[in-house]
């Protein structure tokens, strides 16, 4: 897809705030940078705002009449498709995991800078672009399913594709991150004491923490990202046209979503089990196996580091 091509899409976004200057600024400020605008003063605005409007991406405060933006940003993600953006000024009032845990793929903090909120935005284009593209490859691979079945390419228990398929597709969007100069970033997944619960409780236990992270993961992505069993308790996740910055945001979302679900082996047990994560993000034309040597190195750091987190470097 050409980059020309990316500028003829028209990303609309839903600016909620209960601050009638601040909401006609941000208006102003996003149609002057090319988005199309609509506003709401309040969450049931905004809600009803959605049920007639196509939105792409909702930039709401926090704290609103009636209406908070956590409990509107929960309202979206049970009914519509629509990204979040959460604006504070009240860091000391509500937690970082307390806005990821609700839904929002991002937050900022007010006094909100706009050529940065600018750009986090203009990630939605690049995504939209993309899931055109890929929903033809989706297609294709529904009328093939039973052809890659065969190919046995999806992992029985988790239901999820294996190793085989993640290096395929991987070794693909390698390729587009390459030609269309995208970002693409990849999690890798490890969860945490897997060993000493599956010795303590059983293989059938395991097996069962097993697939319902992998549902969780599910849970937690877009519809351009994909997850894999890698191996074991090992998972992957490739998330195209995403920086490693925002692919903390979804890490941070699957590591608090597992920390927050009770598993019961027996009657009498509610245990709880973490996993940490590393991540990376594709330097240009490097090379696909060093790529994912980086990501392993952050798994590493962060058990090393106390496990139940999230690693992530900088540097190729």
């Amino acid at each position: 897809m050409e980059k020309d091509e990316l500028k003829e899409i028209k990303t609309r976004i839903l600016i909620v705030d209960d601050h009638v200057e601040l909401r006609e600024m941000l208006r102003e400020a996003m149609s002057l940078t090319g988005f199309e605008c609509l506003t709401a003063g309040n969450g049931r605005e905004a809600l009803e705002c959605l049920v007639g409007n196509t939105v792409d991406i909702v930039l709401t405060d926090i704290k609103m009449p009636e209406m908070n933006g956590l409990e509107l940003t929960e309202h979206i993600k049970q009914k519509h498709d629509v990204g979040v953006i959460v604006m504070t000024g009240y860091t000391d009032d509500f937690s970082y995991e307390d806005i990821i845990t609700k839904g929002a793929s991002d937050f900022m903090v007010k006094p909100v800078a706009i050529p940065e909120l600018s750009l986090r935005i203009k990630r939605v284009v690049r995504e939209r672009a993309l899931l055109r593209e890929r929903n033809h490859a989706m297609e294709r691979l529904r009328e093939s399913e039973q052809r890659y079945q065969e190919l046995s390419i999806t992992d029985g228990l988790t239901k999820l594709f294996n190793s085989r398929q993640f290096y395929a597709v991987l070794h693909g969007e390698i390729e587009r991150s390459n030609r269309y100069d995208h970002p693409l970033t990849v999690l890798m997944l490890d969860i945490d004491d897997f060993k000493k619960y599956n010795d303590t409780y059983g293989h059938l236990e395991g097996d069962r923490v097993l697939a319902r992270f992998a549902e969780i993961i599910r849970e937690c992505l877009r519809q351009t990202d994909s997850a894999y069993r890698y191996g074991g308790e090992e998972f992957s996740v490739i998330l195209p046209a995403t920086k490693g910055e925002q692919g903390i945001v979804t890490a941070e979302r699957v590591r608090i979503a597992l920390k927050n679900e009770i598993f019961k082996p027996r009657p009498d047990k509610d245990i709880r089990v973490t996993v940490s994560i590393g991540l990376a993000q594709h330097a240009r034309n490097e090379e696909m196996m060093d790529f994912l040597r980086r990501a392993d190195r952050n798994l590493y750091k962060a058990k090393a580091s106390g496990k139940n987190q999230v690693c992530f470097s900088q540097q190729p």
